[in-house]
């Protein structure tokens, strides 16, 4: 193993989304960062899904088979476009018509119709098609996976993401020379705008829970990130870039808490603003072989990473690394990583974090990522709490567990300047992974009693501003 060392390649894993830690119970003020809001809103789980009292469906539907997957499909159109029939204008120019032209079809019948000119036979997929102002979504995989998966809201905000695409062109939000990403970021945006109205109580059809609920949209929109680009890739994919999970996730929340305003003013630079040099493909080595990046984490690995810790951290006073998990008196349930407050040493059961961080075999469709990096970050997690320790703040509070998540976001962030010294660094994809731990188990985003806060949504706000800021920033806004 050469001293610099490239993290793991985003691989996946198609799982439930179910946090493993417990949930810490206090008030802060700010609305934004609240450890028990989201975007403003209380954090709450409840129910989420399908009303008891939904109106029946209108509209219809080509190429049904009149199943449950096609009704619930129908019911979400309706509902996306009684919200935009209500809220397009003043937000947006021009005017509003809703998307009429409705096909269902089955990517594994051979017999799956031509729909906009191209095939749909194993074609897992919704689309909107602009000529013909049409959506179409596969009933046969795409609608029911997700829906098993991900629950009811994800196919809804599915086909908010197709009918944001309708929308942009009505608006004039996009044009042939925009970029695919920006176009596709900015349907994401749009789709978050309609949820947060199910969120507020507003639908007559759906109810989404700030918790549970929200995670498993926010799930359902990673699962449809890129793949990461290679150079033989990158060609190939450059006009058909839809972003990265954290470029997915964040354009979402951009509409759930700013609304249709912020999704209008999404373009191409905002993207790279948010992006800044963030990897986005693999590197090659010099025969131009592509390098997956993986590394294994043992004894070695770990140490290195505690080395880069100390350089970028400055403590006054080091943790400690020790590989039995008994050290801490009072381990952290479900983590295979705890930090011991009293002797000021970082507790790894080894065997267990390279299990939570080994890569899962390639499932297709849905998926979520796994790899070293879920592991790194959460190690790193434990590194901030004795950092802020040191600085005499509490480890043990909601506004510390988010605090931990943005000092690691201020370290990952660290671990990719190009120009530092460190003995690990990060790739394209290791980001990806630790956004999907803060979603799927929020270790990340946990304090030294390893309990997390409620919305998966809050812990990635929480982790980005460390990416987009520095440890100052981290301790104004949570403090």
């Amino acid at each position: 193993m050469k001293p610099h060392v490239v993290l793991s390649l985003a691989t996946i894993l198609l799982m439930a989304i179910t946090g493993c830690g417990s949930t810490v119970a206090g008030q802060v003020v700010s609305p934004l960062y609240d450890p028990f809001k989201v975007g403003g809103m209380p954090a709450v789980t409840g129910p989420s899904g399908i009303r008891d009292n939904a109106p029946p469906t209108t509209g219809t539907v080509l190429n049904t088979d009149d199943g449950p997957v096609d009704h619930l499909a129908l019911l979400a159109v309706n509902d996306i476009a009684e919200y935009w029939s209500q809220n397009y204008s003043p937000a947006l120019p021009g005017e509003f018509i809703p998307v009429k032209r409705l096909v269902s079809y089955d990517s594994t019948d051979s017999s799956s119709p031509r729909i906009c000119g191209g095939r749909t036979y194993e074609m897992v997929n919704a689309f909107y098609c602009p000529p013909m102002h049409l959506m179409a979504w596969d009933r046969g995989v795409m609608v029911p996976v997700g829906q098993k998966f991900f629950g009811d809201m994800s196919i809804a905000a599915l086909m908010a993401h197709e009918y944001g695409h309708a929308v942009q062109r009505m608006a004039d939000m996009m044009d042939r020379r925009t970029p695919s990403v920006v176009v596709e970021l900015q349907a994401d945006c749009l789709a978050g705008d309609y949820l947060r109205w199910v969120a507020d109580g507003s639908s007559p059809r759906f109810t989404l829970d700030t918790g549970d609920g929200l995670n498993h949209v926010l799930a359902g929109v990673i699962t449809i990130r890129d793949p990461l680009l290679t150079d033989d890739l990158e060609s190939l994919l450059a006009q058909q870039e839809h972003g990265t999970a954290l470029d997915r996730v964040g354009a979402f929340q951009m509409g759930f808490i700013s609304g249709t305003s912020a999704c209008k003013a999404l373009d191409e630079a905002e993207v790279q603003k948010r992006r800044g040099d963030l990897p986005i493909m693999l590197d090659t080595d010099d025969g131009g072989q592509v390098q997956t990046g993986e590394v294994a984490l043992d004894e070695d690995v770990l140490g290195m990473l505690m080395d880069d810790l100390g350089t970028i951290y400055s403590p006054s006073q080091a943790p400690t690394l020790s590989f039995d998990p008994g050290e801490c008196e009072n381990p952290q349930p479900g983590s295979p990583v705890a930090y011991c407050a009293d002797s000021n040493t970082i507790a790894v059961d080894l065997p267990a974090l390279q299990k939570f961080s080994a890569p899962a075999d390639e499932r297709r469709d849905l998926m979520l990522l796994q790899g070293d990096n879920t592991g790194i970050s959460a190690l790193t997690s434990r590194y901030a709490l004795a950092v802020q320790k040191q600085n005499g703040l509490a480890i043990d509070t909601p506004t510390s567990a988010l605090r931990t998540a943005c000092l690691t976001g201020v370290a990952q962030r660290a671990m990719i300047d190009p120009s530092a010294d460190r003995k690990l660094k990060l790739t394209a994809g290791d980001i990806d992974e630790a956004v999907s731990g803060l979603l799927v188990n929020g270790i990340v985003a946990s304090n030294v009693d390893g309990a997390t806060v409620p919305a998966g949504f809050t812990r990635i706000v929480a982790y980005r501003s460390g990416l987009e800021g520095d440890a100052d920033l981290c301790y104004q806004r949570f403090a």
